[in-house]
């Protein structure tokens, strides 16, 4: 079983800046990719970034730029979001997936809220 664990999310004014964290436990494999994803009221949980654990990240177009994901081991992945915008508040997931495989995981959520 593999669980994850958020961290970081909160309230900002737009123009701040958050970052989040994202701990995996349990039955890891140390080829995988693990990402943020997030989820605005009424739309589509979307991509926002991902990164594997040979560093090949993948971003979404409208954060390009202002975020930025890392991570300092198989099991911990970081999200730096600068320059935050209206547009950004949404319920981010933490995301796990073992390279080669299709099952995913997910983190609970965690809110982050921009304001003017």
């Amino acid at each position: 079983q593999v669980q994850l664990v958020e961290s970081g999310g909160g309230l900002v004014q737009a123009g701040g800046s958050l970052r989040l964290s994202c701990v995996v436990s349990g039955s890891i494999f140390n080829l995988n990719r693990m990402g943020w994803y997030r989820q605005a009221p009424g739309k589509q949980r979307e991509l926002v970034a991902s990164i594997t654990t040979g560093g090949s990240t993948t971003y979404a177009d409208s954060v390009k730029g202002r975020f930025t994901i890392s991570r300092d081991s198989a099991k911990t992945v970081y999200l730096q979001m600068n320059s935050l915008k209206l547009e950004d508040t949404a319920v981010y997931y933490c995301n796990y997936v073992r390279l080669g495989r299709t099952t995913n995981y997910w983190g609970q959520g965690t809110q982050v809220t921009v304001s003017a």
